[in-house]
């Protein structure tokens, strides 16, 4: 698995871009209304949903591809929920977040601790799924905050995940090369 997810590894690299950008945009541009937070939410959670997908798809050893399936379909509703609702209230946008950002990082957290028994430094995986449960629970217990101050926190909830998953996809590829990755198993032989 490590093999495959170290080939890739442009993918966990592309989240983080996308995460620090829509940070980014969410603290340049305080005032941004609900309706441009709800589309860039959709895009960011969209790409995610389909990076899942992708590898449930093509199947990661050691990794249920029903899980990944199913968080990838989670990521794909909620981005498309967006999309096709922009002027959903931000209420419901709020729960919609918080719900995704919590099974996604307990998903990112549950891939953390796998990768630990195959590399040093998966921390930062662990890192940004701490933080994404985190943040959304922050989000359902105190759902009245201020509209700045709800885009002040997703915007610094994406700045760090993107930039745990940025480091995370860096450590990846320096796992890429051949004689790089830490021995595994014996290949099998047919008979």
């Amino acid at each position: 698995m490590i093999e495959t997810i170290a080939r890739h590894w442009w993918l966990v690299l592309l989240r983080g871009v996308i995460a620090v950008l829509f940070g980014v945009i969410a603290w340049v541009w305080p005032g941004i209304t609900v309706l441009a937070l709800a589309i860039l939410f959709g895009a960011y959670a969209l790409v995610d949903g389909i990076t899942a997908l992708y590898y449930a798809i093509k199947g990661v050893p050691g990794q249920s591809r029903g899980w990944l399936a199913f968080t990838g379909v989670l990521g794909v509703l909620a981005g498309l929920i967006a999309l096709f609702w922009p002027a959903i209230t931000a209420f419901v946008l709020l729960i919609v977040i918080a719900c995704w950002a919590i099974v996604t990082g307990v998903f990112e957290i549950i891939a953390g601790v796998w990768l630990r028994r195959q590399i040093d430094g998966e921390w930062w995986y662990i890192v940004g799924g701490v933080l994404s449960v985190v943040f959304g629970l922050l989000l359902l217990i105190w759902p009245g905050a201020g509209g700045l101050a709800l885009i002040w926190i997703i915007g610094l909830f994406s700045i760090l995940v993107g930039l745990a998953l940025i480091f995370a996809s860096f450590r990846l590829r320096s796992l890429r090369g051949p004689g790089e990755l830490p021995p595994g198993p014996p290949p099998a032989t047919a008979f």
